[in-house]
């Protein structure tokens, strides 16, 4: 009876985790695999809603993860120094000591009273003469030593100097930075996150581009959650400000005039619980309300909305869970033809255009994880297609016309430019995805 009220109580919990897991957005998502598999993402959007995107992503990291993030402006003349010191954390500035107490002159006593008092009265003197530091007080105490965030924010990566994208490179592989006077080391939930434009994952270092473990496109008419959702709290905040100084200044005119009657009901200004962000409960709920207990949870539905928080537990939780994943060799094999197709492609460049030894590798690690965030110990064949858009997208490169693979026997190349017009790395894993015949 003992292990199977464990059992339960370690099945209620994986249900609660997936039950967080299934409310987050695409970019919680994004940043969640990113951090069960220990590895680092692109995110890109259109060039004006670059700024809004960046600020997403920080409440992204604070609110979801509960994680320090430090943003990085990259330009071309961006130093290896300026990225040292701009992906550390700022110590906390210590609270300034309290004023040496202000000398006095010693109030004259008469000779009486120094005689009562014997050497007393000169010891107390010296001790109001000399000001001494208490103990608490250590001048030379070292300062906190600097800390790197747990996710930096790479904003424009591709326009920094090639020094500096290695050393990125670098910082993501083996999770530390050299610095002029020291070695520092990232903490233990990191996530490096290069924030570009449409176009921008094209120009990165091929190594670089490479190593990141998926590339996520935010359409910006999706919406930025979280921001959206602080712009409601503050609204309602501002408007229950309102409503409470109205109220106090209504119940005040109540009291006055109704001094001696009981009957009439107190105002309160509480507000009524709101539902939680859950979908399924907030539909049912919804459903049996009447229509002032729908206009009431309309007005309180900005504040009682929540994302769930993904704890450093979670994390680890997930992360077993992922590596504990089975496949069948069905699966197996319908993932190795996907990555010969996309190899052989016509549009694809030639040496593999980008789906590298280092890109299937993410394509099997990618496909568990996805497994384990839906509560499978199994890998589907449509969890497979779903990690193939992740992984290649920002890895394939397309051919230029004059290499593509028929020109070796004759095609002409005009035709080969209108067949190749308009073909990018989406398309090409749509029609691999179409071609490979995926296992029932």
């Amino acid at each position: 009876m003992r292990t199977r009220h464990f059992l339960d109580r370690d099945s209620m919990a994986d249900e609660d985790l997936l039950q967080k897991v299934h409310g987050l957005e695409d970019l919680d998502l994004a940043a969640l695999l990113c951090l069960v598999s220990r590895e680092h993402c692109i995110v890109s959007t259109e060039p004006d809603e670059l700024d809004t995107l960046i600020q997403e992503l920080r409440l992204v990291a604070s609110q979801t993860f509960n994680l320090s993030s430090a943003l990085v402006d990259f330009t071309p003349h961006t130093t290896l120094d300026d990225l040292a010191a701009s992906i550390q954390l700022r110590p906390a500035t210590p609270p300034a000591p309290p004023p040496p107490p202000q000398l006095q002159p010693p109030t004259p006593r008469t000779p009486s009273a120094s005689r009562r008092r014997g050497t007393e009265s000169s010891y107390l003197h010296g001790r109001t003469a000399t000001p001494t530091t208490p103990r608490h007080q250590n001048p030379f105490t070292p300062a906190t030593p600097p800390q790197i965030a747990n996710v930096i924010l790479a904003r424009n990566l591709d326009r920094a100097p090639k020094d500096v994208q290695i050393q990125c490179l670098e910082l993501m592989r083996t999770r530390r930075i050299l610095t002029r006077t020291s070695v520092q080391t990232a903490p233990k939930q990191f996530l490096f996150i290069a924030v570009l434009e449409s176009t921008g994952a094209g120009r990165l270092v091929s190594h670089l581009n490479d190593f990141f473990y998926v590339s996520h496109w935010h359409d910006p008419e999706d919406g930025f959650a979280h921001l959206e959702e602080q712009e409601e709290e503050e609204t309602e905040e501002d408007r229950k400000g309102g409503e409470t100084a109205s109220l106090d200044s209504a119940s005040s005119v109540v009291r006055r005039s109704t001094a001696d009657s009981m009957s009439i009901p107190v105002l309160t200004s509480t507000p009524r619980p709101g539902p939680s962000r859950s979908s399924a409960t907030y539909v049912n709920r919804e459903d049996q309300m009447t229509g002032t207990d729908q206009i009431s949870l309309s007005s309180s539905r900005a504040s009682s909305f929540s994302f769930p928080s993904i704890t450093e537990s979670d994390i680890a939780t997930l992360a077993l869970q992922a590596r504990q994943v089975n496949q069948d060799v069905e699966v197996l094999r319908y993932q190795m033809n996907i990555v010969s197709f996309i190899r052989m492609h016509r549009a694809v460049a030639p040496g593999g255009g980008g789906a590298t030894p280092l890109a299937t590798k993410h394509l099997d690690q990618l496909a568990k994880c996805l497994a384990a965030l839906h509560g499978l110990d199994f890998v589907t064949p449509s969890l497979v297609a779903l990690a193939v858009k992740k992984i290649y997208p920002h890895r394939i490169r397309i051919a230029a016309p004059g290499q593509e693979r028929s020109m070796q026997w004759g095609s002409d190349l005009s035709a080969i430019e209108a067949l190749l017009e308009g073909m990018d790395a989406e398309y090409v894993i749509e029609d691999v995805l179409s071609i490979v015949e995926a296992p029932l």
